[in-house]
């Protein structure tokens, strides 16, 4: 039987499950996503991710749910390149709340996000992103390093808010801009260092709701 979601803020977790409970919202082959999964497989997660959306219907993140045993889900994003459409977006909203989520995790969702989710879930958004915040916000953060000739970089990961990489950070992963380093070989780093990151920050902010619940 499935939990009923919550429906509006307040995000009380479910008596009975072992945890908060999270959607992941993914456009690629969901690299970060399979390693929250392994951690949750592996039982050092804390949350339980219950549902996997995609704006992509060929992205690899839905066949990697289904491996996992998770929902996945795509949902069409309407004519627009850069955001979901609001009726899409509210689409998104429905399938997180009837799956009982008391967070969103971005992995690799290439699409802004917009009032009909922030509204929804205030506070309650998560993303990973692949440069040390405030610095090189936006696509290709790697290459943007080190075409500036910094001596590191990293990743973070952040609330989202309405902005484009400007929500408060929750954690960050330094890694050095090594001689030689491309483009490619620098991005390859920084994934290890996410695939890191990215479980302990939410096994930390599952915890946190858990408290506040």
């Amino acid at each position: 039987m499935n939990n009923p979601g919550p429906s509006r803020p307040g995000f009380s977790i479910s008596p009975g499950n072992r945890g908060p409970r999270f959607g992941v919202l993914g456009s690629g082959k969901g690299s970060n996503f399979r390693a929250l999964a392994e951690a949750w497989r592996g039982g050092t997660l804390g949350s339980e991710p219950v549902i996997v959306l995609s704006d992509i219907e060929t992205a690899g993140i839905l066949p990697l749910a289904e491996e996992f045993g998770i929902p996945g889900q795509f949902v069409s994003p309407g004519p627009f390149r850069t955001k979901m459409a609001p009726e899409a977006e509210e689409e998104i909203v429905r399938l997180l709340r009837d799956a009982g989520v008391d967070f969103v995790v971005l992995a690799g969702f290439m699409r802004v996000i917009k009032e009909p989710l922030l509204r929804a879930f205030p506070g309650r958004i998560l993303n990973i992103h692949p440069s040390l915040l405030p610095s090189f916000r936006g696509l290709e953060a790697w290459r943007q390093a080190l075409e500036a000739g910094v001596p590191e970089a990293g990743c973070t990961v952040h609330l989202v808010d309405a902005g484009v990489d400007t929500g408060a950070i929750l954690g960050q992963s330094r890694v050095p801009v090594l001689p030689g380093d491309t483009a490619e070989s620098l991005h390859a780093r920084i994934q290890i260092a996410e695939h890191e990151l990215y479980p302990r920050i939410i096994r930390e902010f599952g915890q946190t709701i858990g408290k506040e619940s």
